[in-house]
C-alpha cells in the first residue's frame, strides 16, 4: 500500500504532468541546482537546455565555451546573474580538480557526502540532491521550499521515514515536493485554490 506521501507524489504528477528530472551526471546536475537558485523551474529549464545546446555541462567543455554564449546561457535563469557565473567558475575548476568525484558520491552515504565539502553553494538541499540523484543514495532533500510544503501538510519532521526502500520513490517524491513549492505551494500568497492536495491540506482550510 502507497504511504500517504507516495500519493501527494502521484497526484501531484498526475496534475503537473511530467516533469525534467535533474541529471544523473554530478557536474551536470551542479549547474542545474546553480541554475535553479532563486530562479523558476521553466527559466531554469531553458538556461539549461541552452547550455546543453553549447554541448557545455561538462567541466572542461564549459571552460572552453565562448564567454558570450556562457553568459548568455546563464541568463535566462535570471538573476543574480554575477553569483551565478562566479559559482560556476568555481565549481568547473572544484571538478576538474576533483575528476573522482563521481565514483566517491557512489561511496558508502558517510563518505559520499564528506566529499561534497569540496563543492560550494550545496547548501539547502543541493547535497541532498546530488547524493540522491548522482550518487544513488536514498535521501531525501530537505530544502526550503520542500520543507515549507511537508510542514502545510502536517509533517513535522522529515517524512522519508514512510517511505519504501527504492531510489525510484525517493527521486520521484524529491522532483513533485519541489516543483509543488516553487511552482503553487509558494512561500507568499499560495495558490490554494488550484492545489491538487488541497483536501488532505491542513494549512490550505486558512487560506478558503
Amino acid at each position: 500500500m502507497a504511504s500517504r506521501l507516495e500519493r501527494f507524489a502521484d497526484e501531484l504528477k498526475e496534475f503537473y504532468g511530467l516533469l525534467p528530472t535533474p541529471p544523473a551526471d554530478p557536474f551536470a546536475l551542479f549547474v542545474w541546482e546553480l541554475l535553479s537558485f532563486q530562479s523558476t523551474p521553466q527559466k531554469r529549464t531553458l538556461a539549461f537546455a541552452s547550455l546543453k545546446r553549447h554541448r557545455a555541462l561538462t567541466p572542461d567543455s564549459m571552460s572552453k565555451i565562448a564567454q558570450k554564449k556562457l553568459e548568455d546561457s546563464v541568463k535566462f535563469a535570471g538573476p543574480p546573474f554575477e553569483q551565478r557565473l562566479r559559482a560556476l567558475r568555481t565549481g568547473m575548476a572544484v571538478f576538474q580538480r576533483h575528476p573522482d568525484l563521481e565514483a566517491t558520491l557512489r561511496k558508502p552515504l558517510p563518505i559520499a557526502r564528506e566529499s561534497l565539502s569540496v563543492l560550494p553553494y550545496m547548501a539547502d538541499g543541493g547535497a541532498d540532491r546530488m547524493l540522491l540523484f548522482a550518487g544513488g543514495h536514498r535521501v531525501l532533500p530537505m530544502d526550503a521550499g520542500t520543507t515549507r510544503v511537508v510542514r502545510r501538510l502536517g509533517y513535522e519532521e522529515a517524512p522519508d521515514e514512510e517511505l519504501p526502500h527504492s531510489l525510484e520513490v525517493y527521486r520521484r517524491v524529491s522532483i513533485y515536493l519541489t516543483h509543488h513549492a516553487a511552482s503553487t505551494c509558494t512561500e507568499f500568497d499560495p495558490h490554494c485554490g488550484i492545489c491538487p492536495l488541497r483536501d488532505e491540506c491542513p494549512s490550505a482550510k486558512f487560506t478558503r
